[in-house]
This record gives structure tokens, C-alpha cells and sequence, in this order.
């Protein structure tokens, strides 16, 4: 257990923008929401998930719907009681603490903007590791957890509970809400019990964000050059380095697809190559050949600072790194690329872990 407060909140929000992998909107606005909760409230106590009761009752909070949006569609307040209401009176039960549902931009920052108003203890775990872009690609899926009963509200005061048969289900339905809401809702999901959390959780994330974010601000400090700092710390692999050339994006059923390509400069200069999204980056390829793909994760940082760069931030001209890191253990898993690989996104390809296509292993 410990508190997290203002000054920690700056690393969290910029190593868990890494981990979003292109996804998740820009933490700024996230953090502004947290920072303005946390400096109303007080501190908000972080738990380590052993710490949480095996009949714990916990919620997961976050935001739905394209990101962009978020810059202009602000955060109403209110939202967060409207939830847990909802779902106290549903369960007839006590909510015990929150959760993060994804790693990345908004979503990060959102549940600390939650326990802080709502004085709830907030769990340092989620059910991605990163940022994903629809609501059943989470690890409780593959544990069997149902998304609903779910709760959701937007910024005007309409709310709805949903009851449905799949966590797909939930997905389709609930997106059509959220347009028709304005392209993005607050939700509580995949409601559950301490022992669940525990079982299928991605552990330490919060923690892992903070160490990550530390790192990118130190990267300049390091034994070795500012490049090799960051890759080193990250545990990350070089997919390439270059200016963008053309980017394409569209907000298509409250996602945000595109297309960046890339020029290489530096050990890269004369190669081309592209990262694709949804949301969140899907596939990275250099000179027609394929680098990473989902579920591992793709990230663009700025080739001089490093700070993480998500998909509606990219703008043509940018000097860019892509970097490869690896997912968690359970995506790599039959289900887990059944729920989250490239051939669920349209992509005719195989998943092979980043680590071997860097370095050529799978050929």
C-alpha cells in the first residue's frame, strides 16, 4: 500500500503512454482530470493486488469510445458516483476498490481522477497490460469473466446497465451507445471478486508505468547513449527510425484507423516503412517485410526525447523511433491470440513474438 500523488502521477501518466502503444488518447488531458480530483480530494492509496481480500468486491472504471473525442467532449465530474451507484444498487452490494481496465492515455489517468472523488482504494493491476481497442480484449475474458452487468454514462446524464450473452455482444452494443452518446462514455465493467483480480490480472502496472516513465525522463543520464538508456530500461527492440512522410487517419464507428508511413533516416536512411492502427498500433513493417504485430506492443516515440507519441499526435515531418515490446505472457497464450492477434484485426499473417522478427529467428 502507498499513496500516489501529484508528483507520481507525471511518471505514471508518461510511462503508461508508452505501454498504450499509440492508444488510449493523450494522457494530458487525463492527467489534468487526475491532478484537478487528487488536489480536491487527497492522495489516492494504491494497493498491491495480494493486499486485496479474495471476496474483495472490485470495479473496473475507464472511458469508451474514440480519444480524439476526449480533447473536445470533456469529463462531466459527476460521472464517476452516477457509476458506482449503478452498480452498488445492481450487485447490492459495497464496492471495496477500483481498478484500471488498460494500461495508456486516458484510461490511466481516469480511475486515480475516480478514487480520488470517490475516496476508494485504487488496485495496481489491470487486464491488458497495455491499451486495446475493443472492451472484451481483456485477460478476464480468457478467465471467463462476463463484461456485464455493465454500467454506463456520459457526460450529459444518460446512463444505461447492460445484461448481454458475450463479452463481444457487449462490445458491439455498447459502441453504438457510445455513438449516439457522442463518440465517448464512462463505464464500469467486468465487475469482480479479489481471488479474479489476482488470477487474471496483469499485476504491477501502475508501478510498471512509474518505472517507465522514471526511465524516459532519465534516459539522458544513463552509462550508455540516451537511445540505448531508453531501450534498455523499456526492454525494448528497435523496429526503426525515420520521418514521417504521410500519415492517414478517419474516426470510423468510434475508433480512429490510420496509417503512418516513414523514411528512414540514421542506420535506417533509404528503408521505408509503415505502422498501422486502431486505436492502438497493430502492425509495424520495414521494406515490405512485417516487424511486430498485436498483441505485442508497437510503439512511436520521439527520436530525441522519447516521449511516446499516440496515433492522433502524429503529424507528417515528425522524427520518430518504433520500438517493439513484449505483451503479456497470457496473450501470448492460444486464447490470447485468438481474442487479440493480427488475423482477429484482418491481417494475413501469424503472430511470432517481436523478439524473433527483429532479429530474424522465425525465418
Amino acid at each position: 500500500m502507498r499513496k500516489i500523488g501529484i508528483r507520481e502521477l507525471e511518471d505514471i501518466a508518461l510511462g503508461a503512454s508508452l505501454l498504450g502503444s499509440g492508444g488510449g488518447g493523450d494522457p494530458y488531458i487525463g492527467k489534468l482530470i487526475a491532478v484537478g480530483a487528487i488536489k480536491d480530494r487527497g492522495e489516492v492509496t494504491l494497493l498491491d493486488p495480494d493486499e486485496v481480500k479474495d471476496d474483495a468486491f472490485i470495479a473496473p472504471i475507464a472511458c469508451m469510445g474514440a480519444p480524439t473525442v476526449l480533447s473536445e467532449k470533456a469529463i462531466g465530474g459527476n460521472e464517476y458516483a452516477v457509476l458506482t451507484d449503478m452498480i452498488s444498487r445492481y450487485y447490492n452490494k459495497k464496492i471495496d476498490a477500483l481498478m484500471p481496465m488498460e494500461a495508456g492515455g486516458v484510461n490511466s489517468m481516469l480511475p486515480f481522477a475516480a478514487a480520488a472523488r470517490l475516496g476508494l482504494p485504487l488496485i495496481d493491476v489491470d487486464g491488458m497490460g497495455r491499451a486495446f481497442p475493443e472492451l472484451q480484449m481483456v485477460t478476464f475474458t480468457i478467465g471467463g469473466v462476463s463484461a456485464t452487468p455493465m454500467a454506463l454514462t456520459d457526460e450529459k446524464g444518460n446512463s444505461a446497465i447492460f445484461k448481454t450473452i458475450t463479452n463481444k455482444w457487449t462490445e458491439e452494443l455498447a459502441r453504438a451507445v457510445t455513438m449516439t452518446c457522442g463518440g465517448m462514455v464512462s463505464v464500469i465493467l467486468y465487475c469482480m471478486d479479489g481471488k479474479t483480480v489476482k488470477n487474471f490480472g496483469v499485476k504491477g502496472i501502475v508501478t510498471r508505468s512509474e518505472k517507465l516513465g522514471k526511465s524516459i525522463r532519465e534516459a539522458k543520464y544513463g552509462p550508455l547513449s540516451p537511445e540505448e538508456n531508453f531501450l534498455a530500461a523499456c526492454e525494448g527492440y528497435k523496429i526503426f527510425r525515420g520521418k514521417i512522410t504521410d500519415i492517414k487517419r478517419e474516426v470510423r464507428g468510434a475508433f480512429n484507423f490510420g496509417k503512418a508511413v516513414f523514411e528512414g533516416t540514421g542506420e535506417f536512411k533509404g528503408a521505408r516503412g509503415y505502422v498501422e492502427f486502431q486505436n492502438e498500433n497493430l502492425v509495424a513493417s520495414v521494406e515490405g517485410e512485417i516487424r511486430a504485430t498485436t498483441p505485442d506492443l508497437i510503439c512511436l516515440v520521439d527520436a530525441e526525447t522519447f516521449i511516446p507519441l499516440p496515433t492522433d499526435a502524429l503529424k507528417y515531418g515528425k522524427r520518430v523511433l518504433v520500438i517493439g515490446l513484449k505483451c503479456y505472457d497470457l496473450w501470448r497464450s492460444p486464447e490470447g491470440i485468438e481474442l487479440v492477434g493480427p488475423r482477429y484485426f484482418g491481417y494475413d499473417t501469424d503472430y511470432i513474438p517481436v523478439e524473433q522478427r527483429v532479429k530474424g529467428d522465425h525465418v
